[in-house]
């Protein structure tokens, strides 16, 4: 069977960054949306939406959350055993919670919070969607950094704790969410085998850059320490897709 390192992925944020270059203390480089071009792929992949996964933790300084994003859709193209392009939509209207599962009433108001206007404001926008730019070797170039962050107990995970081990490529893609569109890039480990493609990424993004802001830890000056949410969120995926048959 052949192998070949390949990736493809998708999420909800950011870090600002100007130029297209990395801010320091950052875990991911953010710019402005790029063009999109025209490619041709010898074989389509289809994301297999049953076995595939989009998970997040919410912080703040007195607890976490955490749960999952439907993927309604996904295809990705690839050419002489590189990925070419491609696109991912999520059901962020479908979005959910997991940790609350013995408290179905706290449960309901989370999610309804997580999908009005203050947050992801799913009656508006009701998915999201990254559509991939390029997909190039992972280097120690493109090794995150770690973002300083308010001390407290429940402080998120920073971006080398949480990452996959040993990524193998930097997917650079842009990501559409709440209206918004900007370029986002992101290590993450692929494998190919036979007619399947696997890929899993772990990383950290900052929510305001895509207008989620409710309790933004930038006017933490104005409120007490343990009443804001941390800017940043711990998102995961974990991707299966099967070769399209030819037609």
């Amino acid at each position: 069977m052949k192998k070949n390192s390949l990736f493809i992925f998708l999420i909800s944020a950011g870090i600002l960054a100007s130029c297209g270059q990395k801010k320091e203390g950052t875990d991911a480089e953010v710019s402005e949306a790029k063009d999109v071009e025209q490619v041709e792929a010898s074989q389509d992949y289809t994301v297999n939406t049953e076995e595939s996964s989009v998970a997040w933790i919410g912080s703040k300084p007195t607890g976490k959350h955490d749960g999952t994003i439907p993927i309604s859709q996904g295809n990705i193209a690839v050419e002489g055993g590189n990925i070419v392009g491609g696109t991912i939509t999520l059901d962020v209207a479908n979005i959910k919670n997991e940790d609350l599962k013995s408290d179905e009433d706290m449960q309901g108001k989370l999610v309804a919070h997580l999908k009005s206007d203050v947050f992801f404001d799913t009656e508006n926008y009701p998915s999201a969607e990254f559509v991939i730019t390029s997909v190039e070797p992972y280097s120690k170039e493109d090794s995150v950094k770690v973002k300083k962050e308010y001390d407290s107990e429940y402080k998120p995970a920073n971006a080398k704790e949480f990452m996959v081990a040993s990524p193998t490529h930097k997917v650079t893609g842009n990501l559409t969410m709440r209206g918004k569109t900007l370029s986002v890039s992101f290590p993450a480990q692929v494998s190919m085998e036979g007619d399947k493609l696997e890929a899993k990424a772990k990383f950290n993004i900052d929510r305001t850059q895509w207008g989620l802001s409710y309790g933004d830890e930038a006017t933490a000056v104005d409120k007490a320490k343990d009443k804001f949410i941390y800017n940043t969120v711990n998102v995961s995926f974990d991707i299966s897709a099967s070769e399209a048959a030819a037609m």
